[in-house]
């Protein structure tokens, strides 16, 4: 969603968005969902390839990726960073079957500082929403959102952002593409032991130490000083 000739607007945009995906309160989060059993067992590694994903989400979701994170001087593409699976474990696992989300309704309007509203869970409002975005683009573009050029895209993910959108489906463009969006910053900067964040490249393009930020000692010592370790996750101190 940058210029790849540009590279510093890139990282100063996930700076922001990193800040901004930390406070967002309108969707639940996959990562923090995944993270809230109370006893850390050692994790195991994560097998390859998609486990709910059906084959045409698994296509527009790595190009979703990629177009959001393209390959350049500073990451590699989206899909090399796992973020693809990222989103599939997420959505297949217990925050994306809506284990934590009420449901029994009603389901009315609700402003904007209500937050989600919908009676779907992460993994339904994804379907519903990535079939109507099907049905959108062929309807408007003749063919599907992988095969759109870049600026196509980029014109289509306004679309939905700003809910201009209408999907066929009667899914509510803005909400789907927030949780997307949400997604993005997940797969970018949670723990690499859900998916995305391979070899923690996201945490070292913004800086980001990982679990060591939180360690009192380095805290103390590099009071106001750059502090860039080699970032550590959770299965490094497993």
């Amino acid at each position: 969603m940058s210029d790849t000739r540009d590279q510093q607007p890139r990282r100063d945009f996930l700076l922001r968005s990193l800040a901004a995906g930390a406070s967002a309160a309108s969707l639940p989060l996959a990562a923090a969902t995944a993270t809230a059993a109370t006893a850390a067992p050692t994790p195991a590694a994560a097998p390859s390839g998609y486990l709910w994903l059906r084959p045409d989400e698994q296509v527009f979701v790595e190009a979703l990726v990629n177009h959001m994170c393209p390959a350049d001087g500073l990451t590699p593409d989206g899909v090399t960073l796992g973020l693809a699976v990222f989103y599939d474990r997420a959505l297949g696992g217990n925050w994306g079957q809506g284990d934590r989300l009420y449901l029994q309704g009603p389901f009315k309007q609700g402003s904007a500082n209500q937050g989600y509203q919908l009676g779907m869970t992460p993994a339904q409002l994804f379907r519903a929403g990535t079939e109507g975005l099907a049905d959108y683009c062929r309807a408007t573009h003749g063919k599907p959102f992988d095969r759109l050029p870049s600026e196509a895209r980029e014109a289509l993910l306004k679309e939905l952002q700003s809910g201009k959108a209408a999907l066929p489906n009667g899914v509510p463009a803005a909400v789907y593409f927030a949780q997307l969006l949400q997604m993005f910053y997940e797969a970018m900067f949670a723990d690499p032991i859900y998916g995305g964040n391979q070899d923690k490249q996201g945490w070292k393009l913004v800086g980001y130490p990982g679990v060591n930020t939180a360690n009192k000692v380095n805290i103390i010592k590099y009071a106001n000083k750059p502090y860039r370790p080699e970032p550590a996750g959770i299965a490094d101190l497993s």
